[in-house]
Protein backbone atom coordinates (compact mmCIF):
# COMPACT_ATOMS: atom_id res chain seq x y z
CA UNK A 1 0.00 0.00 0.00
CA UNK A 2 1.21 3.50 -0.83
CA UNK A 3 2.46 5.76 2.17
CA UNK A 4 0.42 8.40 3.49
CA UNK A 5 1.66 11.76 3.69
CA UNK A 6 -0.45 15.43 3.84
CA UNK A 7 -1.71 16.44 0.82
CA UNK A 8 -2.23 19.34 -1.10
CA UNK A 9 -5.40 19.22 -3.27
CA UNK A 10 -8.52 21.02 -4.46
CA UNK A 11 -10.91 22.07 -1.71
CA UNK A 12 -14.02 23.37 -2.40
CA UNK A 13 -15.53 25.94 0.76
CA UNK A 14 -19.34 26.25 0.90
CA UNK A 15 -20.32 28.97 3.33
CA UNK A 16 -22.26 31.59 3.54
CA UNK A 17 -20.43 34.10 5.26
CA UNK A 18 -17.77 35.82 3.63
CA UNK A 19 -15.40 36.30 6.78
CA UNK A 20 -15.17 32.73 7.51
CA UNK A 21 -14.90 31.92 4.04
CA UNK A 22 -12.03 34.52 3.52
CA UNK A 23 -10.32 32.77 6.56
CA UNK A 24 -10.75 29.25 5.12
CA UNK A 25 -9.42 30.47 1.67
CA UNK A 26 -6.54 31.86 3.18
CA UNK A 27 -5.45 29.17 5.16
CA UNK A 28 -5.66 26.72 3.14
CA UNK A 29 -4.20 28.52 0.24
CA UNK A 30 -1.09 29.10 2.45
CA UNK A 31 -0.77 25.52 2.68
CA UNK A 32 -0.60 24.99 -0.66
CA UNK A 33 -3.79 23.36 -1.23
CA UNK A 34 -6.46 25.33 -4.46
CA UNK A 35 -9.49 26.61 -3.00
CA UNK A 36 -12.82 27.31 -4.61
CA UNK A 37 -15.58 29.34 -3.00
CA UNK A 38 -18.93 29.29 -3.32
CA UNK A 39 -21.54 31.39 -1.46
CA UNK A 40 -24.32 29.22 -1.62
CA UNK A 41 -25.95 26.42 -2.48
CA UNK A 42 -26.77 26.68 -6.36
CA UNK A 43 -23.20 27.55 -7.16
CA UNK A 44 -21.65 24.96 -5.00
CA UNK A 45 -23.24 22.53 -6.92
CA UNK A 46 -22.88 23.94 -10.21
CA UNK A 47 -19.01 23.96 -8.87
CA UNK A 48 -19.02 20.20 -8.58
CA UNK A 49 -20.45 19.81 -11.69
CA UNK A 50 -17.46 21.52 -13.48
CA UNK A 51 -14.84 20.53 -11.07
CA UNK A 52 -12.97 17.79 -9.55
CA UNK A 53 -12.66 18.47 -5.61
CA UNK A 54 -10.37 15.94 -3.10
CA UNK A 55 -12.32 17.56 -0.03
CA UNK A 56 -15.31 19.67 0.51
CA UNK A 57 -16.09 22.26 3.40
CA UNK A 58 -20.08 22.55 4.02
CA UNK A 59 -21.64 25.21 5.90
CA UNK A 60 -25.65 23.61 6.67
CA UNK A 61 -27.08 27.39 7.18
CA UNK A 62 -26.74 28.10 3.59
CA UNK A 63 -29.12 30.42 1.11
CA UNK A 64 -30.70 28.69 -2.08
CA UNK A 65 -30.13 24.84 -1.34
CA UNK A 66 -29.02 24.63 2.36
CA UNK A 67 -25.99 22.27 3.59
CA UNK A 68 -28.10 19.15 4.42
CA UNK A 69 -29.61 19.35 0.88
CA UNK A 70 -26.98 19.70 -1.03
CA UNK A 71 -25.15 17.01 0.03
CA UNK A 72 -27.88 14.33 -0.46
CA UNK A 73 -27.62 16.40 -3.97
CA UNK A 74 -23.83 15.68 -4.04
CA UNK A 75 -24.24 12.14 -2.59
CA UNK A 76 -27.11 10.60 -5.26
CA UNK A 77 -27.06 13.13 -8.00
CA UNK A 78 -23.54 13.41 -8.80
CA UNK A 79 -23.21 10.42 -7.41
CA UNK A 80 -19.90 11.50 -5.64
CA UNK A 81 -17.55 10.23 -2.70
CA UNK A 82 -15.87 13.07 -2.52
CA UNK A 83 -14.96 13.79 1.84
CA UNK A 84 -17.64 16.20 3.09
CA UNK A 85 -16.81 18.18 5.96
CA UNK A 86 -19.67 19.96 7.48
CA UNK A 87 -19.36 23.39 9.26
CA UNK A 88 -22.05 24.67 11.34
CA UNK A 89 -23.79 26.14 14.23
CA UNK A 90 -25.96 24.20 15.13
CA UNK A 91 -24.57 21.02 17.79
CA UNK A 92 -26.89 18.79 18.83
CA UNK A 93 -26.55 15.06 18.43
CA UNK A 94 -29.71 14.90 16.29
CA UNK A 95 -28.74 17.46 13.92
CA UNK A 96 -24.84 15.75 13.72
CA UNK A 97 -26.50 12.92 13.14
CA UNK A 98 -28.95 14.28 10.18
CA UNK A 99 -25.82 15.29 8.61
CA UNK A 100 -24.29 11.95 8.54
CA UNK A 101 -26.82 10.08 7.53
CA UNK A 102 -27.49 12.27 4.20
CA UNK A 103 -24.06 11.78 3.51
CA UNK A 104 -21.08 13.46 5.35
CA UNK A 105 -17.77 12.38 6.31
CA UNK A 106 -17.32 14.58 9.55
CA UNK A 107 -18.89 17.31 11.43
CA UNK A 108 -17.50 20.59 13.01
CA UNK A 109 -18.97 23.19 15.16
CA UNK A 110 -18.90 26.64 14.85
CA UNK A 111 -16.91 28.36 16.31
CA UNK A 112 -13.77 26.02 15.40
CA UNK A 113 -10.11 26.39 15.29
CA UNK A 114 -8.26 26.29 12.14
CA UNK A 115 -5.93 24.32 12.76
CA UNK A 116 -8.59 21.96 14.01
CA UNK A 117 -10.54 21.79 10.29
CA UNK A 118 -6.70 21.18 8.65
CA UNK A 119 -6.81 18.65 10.92
CA UNK A 120 -10.35 16.80 10.10
CA UNK A 121 -8.98 17.78 6.62
CA UNK A 122 -6.14 15.58 6.57
CA UNK A 123 -7.55 12.68 8.24
CA UNK A 124 -10.50 12.83 5.48
CA UNK A 125 -8.39 12.28 2.85
CA UNK A 126 -6.14 9.56 5.02
CA UNK A 127 -9.67 7.89 4.93
CA UNK A 128 -9.82 8.28 0.93
CA UNK A 129 -6.87 7.59 0.28
CA UNK A 130 -7.41 3.75 2.38
CA UNK A 131 -11.02 3.67 0.74
CA UNK A 132 -9.10 3.23 -2.61
CA UNK A 133 -6.85 0.56 -1.18
CA UNK A 134 -7.15 -2.78 -0.49
CA UNK A 135 -5.87 -2.87 3.06
CA UNK A 136 -6.30 -0.21 5.89
CA UNK A 137 -4.25 -0.07 8.81
CA UNK A 138 -4.70 1.21 12.10
CA UNK A 139 -1.83 1.22 14.56
CA UNK A 140 -0.89 -2.83 14.57
CA UNK A 141 -4.33 -3.33 13.47
CA UNK A 142 -4.60 -4.26 9.46
CA UNK A 143 -7.76 -5.39 7.35
CA UNK A 144 -7.46 -6.42 3.90
CA UNK A 145 -11.12 -6.07 2.30
CA UNK A 146 -10.58 -8.07 -0.49
CA UNK A 147 -9.46 -11.94 1.61
CA UNK A 148 -11.49 -10.04 4.68
CA UNK A 149 -8.68 -11.08 6.74
CA UNK A 150 -8.09 -9.31 9.82
CA UNK A 151 -4.79 -9.31 11.78
CA UNK A 152 -2.84 -7.34 14.60
CA UNK A 153 0.39 -7.74 15.22
CA UNK A 154 1.26 -11.66 14.42
CA UNK A 155 -2.17 -12.81 15.69
CA UNK A 156 -5.63 -13.40 13.26
CA UNK A 157 -8.70 -11.73 14.37
CA UNK A 158 -11.81 -14.41 13.37
CA UNK A 159 -14.50 -12.39 13.32
CA UNK A 160 -18.11 -12.91 11.60
CA UNK A 161 -19.77 -11.06 9.08
CA UNK A 162 -21.68 -8.44 10.97
CA UNK A 163 -18.83 -7.61 13.41
CA UNK A 164 -16.28 -7.45 10.66
CA UNK A 165 -18.99 -4.26 9.23
CA UNK A 166 -18.73 -3.02 12.52
CA UNK A 167 -15.08 -2.88 12.23
CA UNK A 168 -14.42 -1.32 8.94
CA UNK A 169 -16.43 1.21 9.98
CA UNK A 170 -14.94 2.30 13.18
CA UNK A 171 -11.18 1.84 11.22
CA UNK A 172 -12.52 4.06 8.34
CA UNK A 173 -13.25 6.81 10.70
CA UNK A 174 -10.35 6.67 13.56
CA UNK A 175 -10.42 9.82 13.54
CA UNK A 176 -13.65 10.74 14.85
CA UNK A 177 -16.57 9.39 17.49
CA UNK A 178 -18.74 6.56 15.63
CA UNK A 179 -22.69 7.01 17.26
CA UNK A 180 -24.26 4.10 18.21
CA UNK A 181 -26.90 5.12 15.95
CA UNK A 182 -24.95 5.21 13.23
CA UNK A 183 -23.50 1.66 13.91
CA UNK A 184 -26.91 0.42 13.99
CA UNK A 185 -28.03 2.21 10.56
CA UNK A 186 -25.41 1.04 8.99
CA UNK A 187 -25.39 -2.12 10.05
CA UNK A 188 -29.37 -3.22 10.10
CA UNK A 189 -30.28 -0.01 8.01
CA UNK A 190 -34.12 0.92 9.31
CA UNK A 191 -34.87 -2.49 10.26
CA UNK A 192 -35.53 -2.83 14.34
CA UNK A 193 -32.71 -4.75 16.69
CA UNK A 194 -32.72 -5.80 19.41
CA UNK A 195 -31.70 -3.36 21.81
CA UNK A 196 -28.53 -5.31 23.54
CA UNK A 197 -27.37 -6.15 19.96
CA UNK A 198 -25.07 -3.85 18.99
CA UNK A 199 -23.30 -4.16 22.77
CA UNK A 200 -22.93 -7.69 22.52
CA UNK A 201 -21.11 -7.29 19.21
CA UNK A 202 -18.66 -4.53 20.49
CA UNK A 203 -18.10 -6.82 23.31
CA UNK A 204 -16.99 -10.10 20.94
CA UNK A 205 -15.22 -7.68 19.37
CA UNK A 206 -13.45 -6.36 21.78
CA UNK A 207 -12.83 -9.85 23.18
CA UNK A 208 -10.31 -10.60 20.40
CA UNK A 209 -9.00 -7.45 19.46
CA UNK A 210 -7.98 -5.98 22.59
CA UNK A 211 -8.38 -8.21 25.46
CA UNK A 212 -4.86 -10.61 24.14
CA UNK A 213 -2.94 -6.94 23.71
CA UNK A 214 -1.57 -4.58 25.78
CA UNK A 215 -2.45 -1.59 24.09
CA UNK A 216 -6.34 -1.22 23.56
CA UNK A 217 -7.96 0.23 20.28
CA UNK A 218 -11.80 -0.03 20.72
CA UNK A 219 -12.82 2.92 23.03
CA UNK A 220 -16.15 3.40 24.54
CA UNK A 221 -16.71 7.11 24.73
CA UNK A 222 -19.96 7.88 27.49
CA UNK A 223 -23.00 9.06 26.02
CA UNK A 224 -21.70 9.41 22.77
CA UNK A 225 -20.42 6.23 20.78
CA UNK A 226 -17.02 4.19 19.91
CA UNK A 227 -14.02 4.95 18.46
CA UNK A 228 -10.78 3.00 17.02
CA UNK A 229 -7.71 4.56 18.21
CA UNK A 230 -4.36 3.48 19.69
CA UNK A 231 -4.56 6.44 22.57
CA UNK A 232 -0.65 5.33 22.98
CA UNK A 233 0.47 6.57 19.93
Amino acid sequence: MSSFTDFHGRILIVEDNTDIASLLIDFFTDKGHIADYAGDGLTGLHLLTENDYDVILLDLALPGIDGINLCQKIRKELNSATPILMLTARDSLDDKLVGFDVGADDYLVKPFDLLEVYARVQALWRRSFNSNQSIISVSDLSFNFETMHVIRGDQDIKLNSIRLKILRLLMENTHRVVSRREIETYIWGDDPTESDALRTHLSAIRQVLDKPFENKLLHTIHSVGYRLYDDSE
